[in-house]
């Protein structure tokens, strides 16, 4: 593959408009292409990010040779297609989290991606920001001892007009795939493999879960609490526990601007961890590692792995499970 990767994007909307804006702190990345399911769309994104490429049409960008990678940012019933249409027209892809409905389809894409010898990764952004890379090195220095603990809260009211997505079924609404999934995917990064899942909802007039609070217990002993809410504005932070200290990243855990917090003792100790810190949005970070990935020729990431995607989505199935959370595109019979 040619040193320069060429970007396609597939939807327009806001997480679109800022990842686009930020690949231009990715040195050998070129936005080359925009999809929106309305000309309209295509051509407000193409006004402010000028490209060669607009195409009224997913099939069409899927389709341009001109692409190399596909950023699907679609809505989340949307991914699984959309990916697969890709994968098919011989496009590697970095599919927006949740990276599909449940476990079953994100291993169809997988295989599909092995099959075709394709780069594939989930877009979990976090993972590759700074901080994070931070604190899993001070853990893994074992500065925290051994960890018993993590509690995640991430909510807020959306403003009105209230995006539809949010709460309609047939778009994946809901707490958790949607916030719940950064709280989830924080325990798994740092407790691993939950052996008990506990969880119930707030449902919605649309049925989907308004808020939703999760338990993840540990036959080592380890709990994690999640808690994730459109109801209610929480602050939004993350506490990282173990017997020798204690980690707290302050509002919004999940991106590039909240502080890392060290107690290595009573709360009188707190240390501020400075981190690297760059221009932007942060989705810079894990574009940059989807050209390296690229270039390199990897068929996957060493960082997000497939492993890591698939336990992502089997744990979000089990929360759902537990919590009678359905979707119309969960398999005959259930998702267990």
């Amino acid at each position: 593959m040619s040193s320069r990767i060429r970007w396609g994007i597939m939807g327009s909307g806001r997480i679109a408009r800022k990842f686009a804006s930020d690949l231009r702190y990715v040195e050998g990345a070129e936005l080359v292409a925009i999809a929106s399911r309305s000309p309209e769309g295509a051509a407000s994104f193409a006004a402010d990010f000028p490209l060669p490429f607009q195409h009224p049409t997913y099939e069409a960008l899927a389709r341009n040779p001109a692409v190399d990678v596909v950023y699907v940012a679609t809505p989340h019933t949307l991914h699984y297609e959309n990916t697969l249409l890709c994968l098919d027209h011989g496009k590697a892809v970095l599919c927006e989290k949740p990276f599909a409905m449940n476990r079953h389809q994100a291993l169809s894409m997988i295989e599909r991606a092995r099959d075709r010898k394709l780069f594939l990764m989930e877009a979990l952004w976090t993972r590759f920001l700074p901080h994070f890379d931070k604190v899993r090195e001070m853990v893994d220095q074992g500065l925290l001892g051994t960890l018993r603990s993590l509690l995640v809260n991430f909510g807020f009211r959306p403003w009105a007009p209230v995006p539809q997505r949010l709460f309609d079924p047939a778009l994946g609404g809901g707490t958790m795939l949607d916030i719940g999934i950064y709280n989830v995917f924080m325990a798994l990064s740092f407790l691993g493999r939950p052996d008990h899942v506990e969880a119930t909802m707030t449902p919605a007039p649309t049925g989907v879960d308004a808020q939703c609070a999760v338990l993840f217990r540990y036959d080592r002993g380890a709990l994690a609490q999640l808690f994730s809410s459109f109801y209610t504005s929480l602050a939004t932070e993350a506490d990282i526990c173990g017997e020798a200290g204690r980690i707290r990243l302050t509002s919004r855990f999940y991106e590039p601007g909240t502080v890392i917090e060290f107690y290595p003792g009573a709360l009188d100790t707190r240390q501020i961890i400075p981190c690297h810190k760059e221009p932007g949005f942060g989705y810079q970070f894990e574009a940059r590692h989807v050209c390296e990935c690229l270039q390199a020729g990897l068929p996957e990431s060493p960082v997000q792995s497939h492993a890591e995607t698939l336990l992502l989505l089997e744990t979000l199935d089990r929360v759902r499970h537990r919590a009678a959370i359905r979707y119309p595109t969960d398999p005959e019979g259930g998702l267990f």
